[in-house]
């Protein structure tokens, strides 16, 4: 799936996207609001989806070399997290959705591109 299958799919906003981000890949999803469980199973092209709207999830996911983040629960990012995220050049979304559905639409999202 792709940043635009995400933002057509869920009711998401772009917060912060670098260069030709709407197309870029997500082959995997990871969700939680631990930071170090992020750090321990993710590799690379992933989409971290988190309520925690701070410079230390931005940090995490270039960490990871997570392509996005996902912000749930209506949270709103805040100008240094803004900063940061077009520093690591790491595409910011936001949703008022909770991780729950989040998650299982993304799922869905995931399980429907793979059948076709």
């Amino acid at each position: 799936m792709t940043v635009r299958d995400i933002v057509e799919n869920l009711p998401a906003h772009v917060v912060y996207g670098p260069p030709g981000f709407i197309d870029r890949a997500v082959h995997q999803v990871i969700a939680g609001d631990l930071m170090s469980d992020m750090l321990l199973s993710v590799e690379g092209e992933a989409l971290m989806v988190t309520s925690l709207a701070t410079e230390q999830t931005v940090r995490s996911a270039d960490l990871i070399g997570a392509s996005a983040i996902l912000l749930v629960n209506d949270k709103l990012p805040t100008i240094e997290m803004k900063r940061l995220a077009a520093e690591c050049e790491i595409t910011l979304l936001a949703t008022p959705m909770p991780m729950f559905e989040s998650c299982t639409t993304l799922g869905f999202l995931q399980n429907s591109r793979h059948e076709t």
